[in-house]
């Protein structure tokens, strides 16, 4: 049986430098880069540091403004929890967190988690395009607001945020913005210095680094400060502490290295197999819509809502059978336990059976024209399949 690997938006596979590069960390520079009173310890901090570095060039940030963690959900929990409670703490009367209805579970939960402590949250609906319109974020904006969290490219529908647009009125508030880049960094171009953020989290497994290892942004000027999540060594400029795992970190850097370097070469390569897939399904499916279509959406991710009775589920299952199976999620993999519709679906107003019939797709920079077209083959017959079955 040979998978066709089409879920690169929940994990990629690690590019095969980057996991050299992680290896030769791990069996000869896998000494604590803490312990700077010899040797081992220096050439472990200087791997370290090369690895920031870059990852801040990566997305235009200082290497000093990198600050580790173990992946984008700790780096969006520190920076929502962390920057509201420091400015709480230092007397700021700004108690509202506004974030967007499609956002990442993790960031949901950080800032409903933040409801609990006694600031106020606030979710903002999108239009049918998946978009955050400028007005809806004017009226929130309208009260004192501590923090907002868009994130720049939607992990279910690939949709782009105006983080431009939206990011210069946050920044007219007084508000510091965050955004969660696990997708887009890596795959489009971000400028940390460009967009006025003060925030930004990203993820290792995300563009073909390693899975336990990402980043988080903190703008040093003007400077943001953070509230720590826990307590210990004082690591990462006090913000997170811990050993740093050299080796992930050395991987992280090396895959990061190689996305900015070929961004433009796989953004290219993905379009076009996005255009092979759907070329083909049209003539052996009709009847299938790309969710968000005319929508700026990265190339990579998109939302395929399957014909009127035919529900992504059962086409998963059917699949799941055949001999070239697509590998293939009903939404963020995060929620791939839980069976009901795709909440990202459902805020762009799709109904539960637009949502329920509905798959994301996502190729990667090793997918090949030929895969595109096997899993559009793949995904018609299992289809048709699925309905031939539900004919009396």
């Amino acid at each position: 049986m040979s998978a066709l690997y089409f879920d690169h938006a929940a994990t990629t596979p690690c590019d095969p430098h980057a996991r050299a590069v992680l290896v030769a960390a791990l069996e000869h520079d896998n000494a604590n880069p803490h312990s700077t009173t010899h040797e081992p310890g220096l050439a472990a901090a200087r791997m370290v540091e090369k690895a920031r570095a870059h990852v801040a060039d990566l997305i235009g940030a200082q290497p000093r403004e990198i600050v580790f963690t173990s992946g984008a959900t700790e780096a969006n929990n520190l920076a929502i929890k962390g920057a509201v409670r420091h400015l709480a703490a230092m007397g700021s009367a700004r108690r509202r967190v506004v974030t967007v209805a499609t956002e990442h579970k993790c960031v949901l939960q950080s800032v409903a988690d933040l409801g609990r402590e006694g600031f106020e949250p606030v979710i903002l609906p999108v239009e049918p395009d998946g978009r955050l319109a400028p007005g809806v974020l004017a009226h929130a904006l309208a009260e004192p607001t501590a923090l907002v969290s868009i994130a720049a490219a939607n992990n279910e529908t690939g949709v782009l945020q105006d983080l431009d647009m939206l990011g210069a009125m946050v920044r007219e508030s007084g508000a510091l913005l965050h955004s969660d880049m696990a997708q887009a960094a890596g795959k489009i171009a971000v400028d940390v210095r460009a967009t006025p953020l003060a925030l930004a989290s990203i993820s290792g497994h995300k563009l073909y680094g390693p899975k336990g290892v990402g980043a988080l942004f903190v703008r040093h000027r003007p400077r943001v400060r953070l509230e720590p999540l826990f307590s210990g060594g004082g690591q990462e400029r006090g913000f997170r502490s811990g050993t740093l795992p050299g080796f992930l970190i050395a991987g992280f850097g090396e895959a990061c290295r190689i996305a900015a370097a070929q961004m433009g070469v796989d953004a290219a390569h993905l379009a076009a197999l996005q255009e092979i897939f759907l070329d083909h399904l049209g003539r052996t499916l009709p009847g299938c819509v790309v969710n968000a279509a005319h929508t700026p959406r990265l190339p990579g991710i998109f939302s395929l809502r399957l014909p009127h009775g035919v529900r992504a589920l059962d086409v998963l299952a059917i699949m799941g059978e055949m001999p070239n199976p697509v590998q293939a999620s009903l939404g963020s993999a995060c929620s791939s336990a839980e069976l009901a519709p795709s909440y990202v679906l459902e805020a762009m107003g799709l109904t539960a059976d637009e949502a329920g019939r509905s798959l994301r797709l996502s190729p990667g920079r090793f997918t090949s024209a030929a895969d595109a077209l096997n899993a559009a083959g793949t995904i018609a017959q299992a289809a048709l399949r699925v309905r031939a079955a539900a004919q009396p």
